[in-house]
């Protein structure tokens, strides 16, 4: 098994876990997280990404990617995974230990939120190896830290360290490693106390494209407007107020 799944009422927690490997994603790897990713369609909770043995993921199997063909490139087999992550009803969490790089970063950049140890390495060697980083870096890179440094990452192939990575807004904390997941939980334990549809909703209009603004935000906000659990908290809210 390579994705070990650790499931609670409101979150699922997802472990790469093929450490003799750097947690290398393959297909059985790929698989999983399809396979993953249908169960969160049907049952929307939080999802909490993370890798074992001291590394998120250092990249695709390079063993399998070398046999892949023009016909396999078409089929784009990381990036629709990525992309069904990405879109996944409720937010998405990477908690990054070591190296996210080549598949492994494109897979923290479908995250919704990023925190990171001191050891990360992040980033996209993919030129140095023939092919390009075809698994969203290309667009989903500069929407999170800008087209001019996107540009130097993709072309240089060079990897962040996790100060850089902080200061570029690729990650939003640093953590030491023994306290990683228990960051990342923070954040899930956040947005679990909040409405799950409103926090559906704002995940679908964060990722909705600027074209579609404002009138995405109109009809999801008269959803909601109509929502008992929103009479309902802001009833509890006026009434812890004395109101």
């Amino acid at each position: 098994m390579t994705l070990r799944i650790e499931e609670r009422a409101d979150r699922v927690i997802a472990i790469l876990d093929r450490p003799e490997k750097r947690n290398a994603i393959d297909q059985d790897m790929i698989d999983a997280l399809h396979a993953l990713c249908a169960s969160l369609e049907a049952d929307p909770r939080i999802l909490i990404l993370t890798g074992s043995g001291g590394d998120f993921a250092a990249g695709a199997d390079i063993a399998q990617l070398r046999d892949r063909t023009a016909a396999d490139a078409r089929e784009a087999i990381n990036a629709t995974a990525f992309i069904r992550i990405r879109e996944l009803p409720m937010p998405v969490v990477a908690a990054i230990d070591g190296y996210a790089l080549g598949g492994g970063a494109e897979l923290a950049y479908a995250a919704d939120i990023r925190v990171a140890t001191p050891s990360l390495r992040i980033g996209n060697p993919e030129t140095g190896l023939g092919i390009i980083a075809a698994a969203g870096a290309t667009w989903r890179l500069p929407e999170i830290i800008g087209e001019a440094r996107a540009s130097e990452m993709l072309l240089t192939g060079r990897a962040l360290d996790a100060a850089e990575a902080l200061r570029w807004g690729l990650i939003s904390a640093v953590h030491p490693a023994e306290d990683l997941l228990s960051a990342a939980h923070a954040i899930a334990d956040r947005i679990s106390a909040n409405d799950p549809l409103a926090t559906r909703h704002t995940k679908l209009a964060l990722r909705t494209l600027r074209a579609q603004h404002p009138e995405i935000e109109r009809e999801l906000q008269a959803e909601l407007f109509e929502s008992p659990e929103k009479h309902r908290r802001m009833t509890e809210f006026l009434e812890r107020r004395g109101r």
